[in-house]
């Protein structure tokens, strides 16, 4: 069955929905396996080890770069239509938001898709921190927040024309590839040199495959639709705030690919952990602890919006397409972390060693950690 006669069975805005599901369910399965988490590579870098969890999160990164550029260059994807290089972009509100979003993930102990894959498993901390996420994320959007974050975006701000980092130095797609690539080896090195396991390997280049899947299945349908389709990959600032007003007002709205993605990486992340045995349900233990929750979920909600983009949406599914803003969010993600983890937890902590726990890779010996 070609693509218009499966638009034509299903219905397009079901299909859009439904590859959003099944994407999602993936990266879910790929990410809980892997142990696939910025905030984890980060504090890793931060004290100077370039180590197991810096390569999980170079694998799924590179795969993402290499697949999407891959593409690109043979013409199997077409992202000039893209909100991220077409719309006009705040560096203010990248640069801002990132540096939210890293202090945010450090102090709520995983990113916003991390949150998700945790709360599937039966982390509490996580799923109320996902909660108080999303209704940050969607305040920021269009409640109380928003005259805040459209009054900090409009501070420095760039013409979509500008943003595409290739056209910059004149690199093109194949350009794009090697960087990939190169990035790539590194994460191949660390991971030799760390024993990463199977899974290690496996998950986190599906978590890269994943999202380069997000921006061709995308574009099949944009080019092939009747309706007028978004070209986009996977997010979760957006798509969580949406899903929540989805649960809070009538279901009237229309169905698209954020509809589907994030069920489908609750899902997946579910099904990886029942099949490994790994569903525990988790608490907290402390108001200390709770309150370190809701304050990081409370500034990655903010500053993903401000943002555009979360860990996922703007660390790699822009990054991969090579967008100034998502770059500009990335580097404010690792700086914000790398500061947060310095002040927060290592300064005010007796044993730094065990202050911030660390998620354990696939294949590697876990990190002590310290309770939570």
């Amino acid at each position: 069955m070609d693509w218009i006669s499966l638009m034509e069975a299903v219905g397009e805005q079901r299909l859009l929905a439904a590859g959003g599901l099944l994407i999602g369910l993936a990266f879910g399965y790929f990410a809980q396996r892997s142990r696939f988490c910025l905030r984890s590579a980060t504090i890793e870098v931060s004290r100077g080890v370039l180590g197991a969890k810096l390569s999980v999160w170079l694998f799924a990164f590179s795969a993402a770069v290499v697949m999407s550029q891959a593409m690109m260059l043979f013409g199997a994807l077409d992202v000039s239509s893209a909100r991220q290089l077409t719309a006009r972009g705040s560096l203010s509100g990248a640069a801002i938001g990132g540096l939210l979003f890293g202090i945010g993930m450090v102090l709520a102990r995983g990113c916003a898709s991390r949150l998700l894959v945790l709360a599937a498993n039966g982390n509490l901390r996580a799923l109320l921190s996902g909660l108080v996420f999303a209704v940050t994320a969607q305040s920021a959007l269009d409640g109380a927040l928003s005259p805040l974050r459209q009054w900090i975006s409009t501070w420095w701000t760039i013409e979509g024309s500008a943003r595409d980092m290739l056209a910059w130095f004149g690199a093109g797609h194949l350009g794009g590839l090697l960087f990939g690539m190169a990035w790539l080896a590194l994460a191949a090195v660390l991971a030799i040199r760390h024993r990463l396991g199977v899974w290690g390997w496996l998950g986190s280049v599906g978590v890269g495959l994943m999202v380069a899947a997000g921006w061709w299945f995308t574009f099949q349908m944009s080019a092939r639709a009747f309706e007028p389709v978004t070209v986009q990959s996977l997010s979760f600032t957006g798509p969580s705030a949406g899903l929540l007003m989805r649960v809070l007002t009538p279901p009237d709205q229309t169905w698209n690919f954020d509809f589907g993605l994030v069920p489908g990486v609750f899902l997946g992340s579910f099904l990886a952990a029942w099949f490994a045995g790994e569903l525990k349900l988790e608490g907290f233990q402390g108001g200390a602890s709770m309150r370190r929750y809701i304050v990081g979920a409370l500034a990655m909600g903010m500053g993903g919006m401000l943002a555009g983009g979360c860990a996922v949406g703007a660390g790699v599914s822009g990054a991969a397409v090579f967008t100034v803003t998502a770059w500009v969010t990335l580097g404010a993600m690792w700086l914000g972390a790398a500061l947060t983890d310095w002040l927060v937890d290592r300064r005010g902590a007796t044993d730094p060693t065990v202050a911030a726990p660390i998620l354990p890779v696939a294949g590697v010996d876990p990190v002590p950690e310290a309770p939570t």
